[in-house]
C-alpha cells in the first residue's frame, strides 16, 4: 500500500482529497498536516514511511513550496505532487526546478487526480523494479508514455465526432453561459456519464473552463464555461 500525506490548511479540502486516495486501489491516506511544520515531522519521522506528499501552496501563513528545498535539505526520498490554485509561471518553474511529479491546478476533477496517482506509481513501479532500460522505458518516465506527435483533435477512445459536435453546437450557441454536467445532459438529451466524459476532456484541452461549488451535502458540484480565447477551437468541432 502506497502512504500519501495530504498537506492543507482548509479541512475541506483535506478531507475531499482524503476521500478521493481512498477511491485509488492501491493508495492510501496515512495522515494529514495543516502546517509545514507538521508536514515535515510527519513525513521524516512516520512509520510507515510517506511515499507520496500531496502539496498545497497557498496556505495561511505560509507558502508550500517553502517545504521542497527543506525535503532536499534532509535527503528525503519522498515525491511530491502540487494541489494547488497557484497558476503563474514562476510557481509552476520552482515547483519542476524541486522535482515535483505533478501538478494539479485548483478546481480539478477526480480523473485527473487519479491520473496523476497511478502514472506516478508506473514510474515508480519501473524505477524500482529495473536496472536497464530503453528508450521507451526512459519517455515513459520523463513524458508519461512514449513520445507521440499530440493532437488535439484525436479523440480519446469512447468519444464519438457526433455526440461532440452536438456538446460544442450547445455551448457554441451559448457562449456566455455557466452550465453543469446534469444541466447540459438535459438539454442535448445524453446521459450524464457520457456528458461528463466530454466535458472532462474539452476542459483538459482548456476549451471550457471549469469551477468546482460546494452544495449543502458538501459534495462538489463541477461548473463549466466556454474559455473565449478558444472559441475558434470550440467551432471545429461544431462542423
Amino acid at each position: 500500500m502506497i502512504n500519501v500525506l495530504v498537506v492543507d490548511d482548509d479541512a475541506m479540502v483535506a478531507e475531499l482529497n482524503r476521500c478521493y486516495i481512498g477511491q485509488v486501489p492501491g493508495f492510501t491516506c496515512c495522515g494529514t498536516a495543516a502546517t509545514l511544520q507538521q508536514a515535515k515531522e510527519k513525513i521524516l519521522n512516520s512509520e510507515p514511511p510517506v511515499d507520496l506528499v500531496l502539496l498545497d501552496i497557498y496556505m495561511q501563513q505560509e507558502n508550500g513550496l517553502d517545504l521542497l528545498p527543506e525535503l532536499r535539505k534532509a535527503n528525503c526520498p519522498v515525491e511530491v505532487i502540487i494541489i494547488s490554485s497557484a497558476a503563474d509561471a514562476a510557481t509552476i518553474k520552482t515547483s519542476l526546478h524541486y522535482g515535483v511529479v505533478d501538478y494539479l491546478i485548483k478546481p480539478f476533477q477526480f480523473p485527473r487526480f487519479e491520473e496523476a496517482l497511478t502514472q506516478w506509481r508506473q514510474k515508480k513501479s519501473l524505477m524500482d523494479n529495473q536496472h536497464y532500460y530503453q528508450q521507451s522505458d526512459v519517455d515513459l518516465l520523463i513524458h508519461g508514455s512514449p513520445a507521440t506527435q499530440h493532437d488535439s483533435k484525436r479523440l480519446p477512445k469512447g468519444l464519438t465526432p457526433q455526440t461532440l459536435r452536438t456538446l460544442c453546437q450547445w455551448i457554441d450557441a451559448h457562449p456566455g453561459t455557466e452550465f453543469s454536467t446534469d444541466e447540459l445532459a438535459a438539454e442535448v438529451n445524453i446521459s450524464r456519464v457520457s456528458c461528463r466524459k466530454y466535458l472532462i476532456w474539452l476542459a483538459q484541452i482548456n476549451i471550457l473552463f471549469t469551477s468546482i461549488h460546494y452544495g449543502a451535502t458538501g459534495r462538489p458540484v463541477y461548473r463549466y464555461r466556454l474559455q473565449s480565447e478558444y472559441h475558434s477551437l470550440l467551432q471545429q468541432y461544431c462542423q
